[in-house]
């Protein structure tokens, strides 16, 4: 049996993703004495693919799985949605699935930061220079080989020339006032009746202000979905 190259294996792990609007997003390789993730027969990776939406990708997907089997999505549709594409994806690779919901927690902000080259932004989601705050990790692949690099964007950090900060001070329940996201604070005002209205009916009203990647920005539908959550 011929063994697939590297550039051959990620071709055929993007192709996978591809119907369930889901992107290889990029690679991490862990060099000399860096432990990598447990792989499935106990050894470290040697590498991790992180997979992910990019704006409302897969919305559509997720929606129709939902139409199709309501049974099955429990208490976190998304999570186990995400599960069940991605896990025959790694099947299929000879690889390991990770997830964000899943102990031992992984990660996954560190990968993507190390990957792609993001930084954080006061909401604590790490913005893209082209997608903003929409898009999303839903899970990563180890393997037993090193990867060619892919995903890292070589570009400064949108945050440092924004002089307005439009997130922070857009935030009803200024959640942002120590410029960092305190959750509390937002889920206490997604429950009164000013954040029902607000933020829990058409979106995080600062995530909204923020002008990167507005192309990208999640539908009405998808961001009462993730309000809804975050209010839990």
């Amino acid at each position: 049996m011929t063994v697939p190259s590297a550039d051959e294996l990620l071709e055929t792990i993007r192709a996978a993703l591809a119907p369930h609007g889901l992107f290889l997003r990029g690679t991490v390789n862990f060099a000399d004495g860096e432990v990598g993730p447990m792989l499935a027969d106990g050894k470290p990776a040697a590498s991790v693919v992180l997979i992910g939406n990019v704006g409302g990708s897969l919305w559509e997907p997720f929606t129709r799985w939902r139409e199709r089997e309501p049974d099955r999505g429990g208490a976190d549709p998304l999570d186990n949605w995400s599960k069940r594409v991605i896990r025959p994806v790694a099947e299929g690779a000879g690889a390991s699935a990770y997830f964000p919901s899943d102990p031992p927690w992984q990660p996954f902000q560190q990968w993507a930061i190390r990957a792609e080259g993001l930084r954080p932004s006061p909401l604590g989601i790490l913005i893209h220079p082209q997608y903003g705050l929409w898009h999303g990790y839903r899970g990563a692949l180890g393997l037993d080989r090193v990867l060619p690099p892919t995903g890292k964007v070589s570009v400064g950090h949108p945050c440092d020339a924004c002089v307005e900060k439009s997130c922070i001070s857009t935030c009803p329940a200024d959640a942002l006032a120590a410029r960092t996201f305190d959750v509390g604070r937002c889920r206490a005002h997604l429950r009164a009746q000013a954040g029902a209205a607000g933020c829990l009916a058409h979106g995080c009203l600062s995530r909204d202000a923020c002008p990167v990647g507005r192309d990208y920005r999640y539908s009405g539908q998808q961001l009462r979905f993730h309000m809804a959550a975050l209010s839990l």
